[in-house]
């Protein structure tokens, strides 16, 4: 019968014992259905893969149990390898996003398209198998090995040519955020990017890495299958069945690139809160909760471990095969995004002006581009900021931060003819997240919004 409908707006301390019964009814009916849903869920997973969610704290924990229920292949051969603490640090440094750009800040008639499961497409390639081998020295007479022959991780100097309009390698920063620059750097990059990236212009020295064997995909049962059944749910209109199986089958590349750095939290006394951040070198931050008692967060330190046990692997976590499964995304998607009419991209989708080649469009092929919608007008501020007018007349508005209330095509249009344009506003969060004291909390902020100009080679 649903759950009833509640005003949030209209809830407040005041009247809580007033509307008590109403919001308790409310919050039991919330509750219920909730469960519903998720019995439900249950009885899918179990009847499909005899797989218990509650067993599971996480949709990639339930999709790597999926996979090595059902669909591994678990010979010497193509067995995935559990790196040791220096390999997996070395490689993980490896381990990029995708691009999220502008280009063009403003177009009429254009194309907005999608990849089918860029991810899981990707994860049908050649994947790194076994024990990887250590080579240092790759750039001298006496070891070199040719690029064409790597298959791993390599640490190489770069020459990006200065004209490149639209760059290819990605490059972190000290700061952890993610650039795509020209001229000259060091990096980590798998081999089948560098190869790719010497094709378009590049000049790679490699300087040292690990290599692995070559492995057709361990993927190809698991992606292939739940692929197939995808089609058949979203065939059927069957809009959750649909959902389950996107999920599961993008959740697993990311599982194996979990990060052994993790967070603890612990609420102590106030004498043991004092000595903590003393005697534990990943202490973060302390939080009063009430008299002598305190929240502690720390992180698990990666040096700490390996005090203790130096060869200690993180457990269930292969980060050479998601770091692979992205560099094969971002090679499929850079031809595309180097077009002269590509005004935006983000990770799996591009908007361009001219339509692509009708073999590579498909609303169901795995890798192919879906057209997602006809623009008739379209503005790009920035990453994850733009503004889409369709010809069935629908806006589509993406804008990240507090400003996304005042983003409206008015904003878009003034903030592109003035991109230094500042807006100074007040406005409340219901649902504020405070991670120090783990709440979930009802505050009132003043923002000053302006866009932080996002395009490429300006």
């Amino acid at each position: 019968n649903g759950k009833g409908v509640i005003n949030h707006d209209s809830v407040s301390l005041d009247n809580l014992g007033i509307y008590k019964d109403d919001y308790l009814s409310y919050l039991k009916q919330d509750i219920m259905l909730l469960g519903a849903v998720m019995l439900e869920a249950k009885a899918i997973y179990y009847d499909l893969y005899q797989v218990d969610i509650l067993n599971r704290l996480t949709i990639s924990s339930l999709a790597l149990s999926i996979f090595r229920r059902k669909y591994i292949n678990d010979s010497e051969k193509n067995r995935i390898y559990i790196l040791n603490d220096n390999e997996e640090q070395f490689i993980r440094s490896g381990y990029y996003g995708g691009h999220t750009d502008v280009y063009l800040p403003t177009g009429e008639h254009l194309k907005y398209y999608d990849v089918n499961s860029l991810y899981p497409y990707s994860m049908l390639l050649e994947m790194p198998a076994g024990k990887p081998r250590w080579k240092n020295n790759l750039g001298l007479k006496k070891t070199k090995i040719e690029l064409k022959d790597m298959f791993g991780f390599i640490k190489a100097f770069i020459i990006c040519p200065a004209d490149m309009h639209k760059p290819f390698l990605p490059y972190k920063q000290s700061d952890g955020t993610l650039i795509f620059p020209t001229g000259r750097f060091i990096g980590v990059y798998f081999s089948e990017e560098l190869k790719y990236a010497v094709s378009i212009g590049y000049k790679v020295y490699p300087i040292c890495g690990y290599l692995f064997d070559r492995m057709e995909s361990p993927f190809k049962d698991f992606v292939n299958d739940i692929y197939r059944r995808r089609l058949e749910a979203k065939a059927r209109g069957e809009k959750a069945l649909d959902f389950i199986h996107k999920t599961t089958m993008n959740s697993l590349y990311g599982r194996f690139g979990i990060n052994p750095e993790s967070t603890t939290t612990l609420i102590l006394n106030k004498e043991e809160a004092l000595k903590f951040p003393m005697e534990h070198e990943g202490f973060m931050h302390s939080e009063e909760l009430c008299a002598d008692r305190f929240l502690i967060t720390y992180k698990n330190k990666r040096s700490a471990e390996l005090q203790r046990k130096r060869e200690k692997p993180p457990a269930n976590a292969a980060v050479q095969i998601s770091a692979a499964v992205t560099a094969y995304a971002r090679i499929h998607m850079y031809p595309y995004i180097a077009r002269e009419d590509c005004y935006y991209t983000d990770t799996d989708s591009i908007v361009v002006k001219h339509p692509l080649p009708a073999d590579e469009v498909s609303a169901t092929k795995l890798g192919a581009f879906k057209l997602e919608h006809d623009v008739t007008k379209g503005v790009f501020l920035a990453p994850k900021s733009y503004m889409l007018q369709t010809v069935r007349d629908e806006q589509i508005v993406k804008h990240k931060g507090a400003g996304k209330i005042m983003a409206n095509e008015k904003w878009f249009i003034n903030q592109l003819d003035d991109p230094h344009l500042k807006h100074t506003f007040e406005y409340e969060l219901k649902f504020s997240r405070n991670w120090h004291k783990l709440l979930v909390e009802k505050k009132t902020a003043v923002a000053v919004e302006r866009v932080r100009w996002g395009l490429v080679g300006w």
